[in-house]
């Protein structure tokens, strides 16, 4: 079976080492039945429950975009100990309006990168408890704190070290068979 997995970059940068990262995770998911697509989250304006009674096109089309995978991976930085609002933003926007949350009964895995030895653990804690509230199934193990240290991933978004590497592919491969578990429970309506 097949999965198609919708992928959300925490960061808005364009030279983000989490944009990088999750072209490496795109490029080593070629060996999974996991078709990784970016959802973009930079054109959501800020959510506001005015906008509930009259949904914008931008956050039907997210929505929509939700609805069209099977599972969902969350690529996040860490900002003051937390996610980006921008991310915190585009979950609130696909969890409303009340009563159709878009991430209910989603499979969900998380992973991150950053300079820091602990790489984006806390960030991660914070957006799980979010993901536990909107309903989402999330892969608990192995979690994926990647310190991020220059030309770990080039370019090409191939991931240099083969520990890291390894580690990532046996991550993807663990995220592939829960989503089967939960889709087989779950299916995608």
């Amino acid at each position: 079976m097949s999965y198609q997995v919708g992928v959300f970059v925490g960061s808005l940068s364009k030279v983000s080492i989490n944009r990088r990262l999750a072209t490496a995770l795109q490029r080593l998911s070629a060996g999974t039945n996991l078709h990784l697509q970016e959802i973009p989250i930079g054109n959501l304006p800020l959510y506001n429950h005015d906008y509930d009674a009259d949904y914008p096109p931008q956050g039907l089309a997210f929505k929509e975009a939700i609805a069209g995978v099977d599972a969902l991976m969350f690529v996040t930085p860490e900002y003051n100990r937390s996610i980006p609002g921008s991310l915190k933003n585009a979950i609130d926007w696909g969890s409303r309006p009340w009563g159709q949350n878009s991430f209910a009964r989603k499979p969900s895995a998380v992973i991150g990168t950053s300079p820091g030895k602990i790489g984006t653990a806390v960030a991660q804690q914070h957006l799980r408890s979010i993901l536990s509230f909107v309903n989402s199934p999330e892969l608990a193990q192995p979690e994926a704190y990647i310190q991020y240290t220059e030309g770990l991933i080039n370019e090409d978004g191939e991931i240099t070290d083969q520990g890291t590497a390894a580690f990532v592919t046996d991550w993807l491969q663990k995220f592939e068979v829960f989503v089967g578990k939960v889709v087989s429970v779950n299916p995608r309506q």
